[in-house]
């Protein structure tokens, strides 16, 4: 384990530095949920990682009937559970190879807090957690990327000693805020809607080349047989 006042990293940097489509992906993922830097991304992608990993080493233990792999594919699901991240019920180790780095970023306290419509943006939710503002069933939590329980979403609040407790603090979104920001996401839904059914992929380097299949296959849809072309009068009349 090592000496804990040298505790050891917890997220893989990628493989290689100069990516151009991996650098545009993430600069997008830490924009959208406000991620102080891009370790935490790292940190997330690597536990996706690690669960994925331990999905396709049960598969192949349970295929075997090793009777502990049995056990153990039932505490991951569990895990995955009571983190949000898969259904309570209904769920296998196939739904664990689907899961992406943004289903865990959707877990995190931050982005719930400003799902919930407690702050105007993520980086808002970011300044109230570590100043302590926020309480989670009671205890107060300065971490950011603390990752919320299924049943600790209902228990999040102001901190009652806290002046943004207050109703008429300013920085507190007022009703009519969140009503516009609801209408702004519904707006955008629509749009993406209209642009076409998204493509959900693990990594960003195959969503290209997907979304180019698909277009080859409408095209070729589109393309309507050409007509047979009928004989010539003069040409019948010679094979006679």
């Amino acid at each position: 384990m090592g000496d804990p006042k040298f505790s050891r990293r917890k997220y893989e940097t990628p493989s290689h530095p100069w990516e151009g489509e991996r650098i545009a992906a993430e600069n997008e993922l830490v924009m959208k949920y406000g991620l102080k830097n891009k370790m935490e991304l790292w940190r997330a992608q690597s536990f996706i990682r690690t669960l994925r990993a331990n999905s396709r080493d049960l598969q192949a233990r349970t295929r075997t009937g090793d009777p502990q792999a049995k056990v153990e594919t039932e505490q991951l699901l569990s895990k995955c559970a009571k983190l949000g991240l898969l259904p309570e019920q209904g769920a296998n180790l196939n739904d664990v190879l689907v899961l992406t780095t943004e289903d865990v970023l959707a877990r995190r306290f931050q982005t719930i807090m400003f799902r919930k419509g407690l702050s105007f943006t993520p980086k808002q939710a970011r300044q109230f957690i570590v100043h302590g503002h926020v309480f989670i069933g009671g205890r107060k939590i300065t971490i950011p990327g603390y990752m919320v329980r299924r049943g600790e979403e209902e228990l999040i609040q102001y901190n009652p000693s806290s002046p943004i407790s207050d109703e008429l603090h300013p920085t507190r979104p007022k009703p009519e805020d969140l009503k516009a920001r609801q209408e702004a996401e519904e707006v955008k839904k629509e749009r993406e809607e209209k642009k076409g059914p998204q493509v959900k992929v693990a990594k960003p380097k195959l969503e290209k080349l997907v979304k180019t299949e698909l277009k080859d296959d409408e095209k070729e849809d589109d393309i309507e047989p050409e007509p047979e072309a009928e004989p010539e009068a003069g040409v019948e009349e010679k094979k006679e």
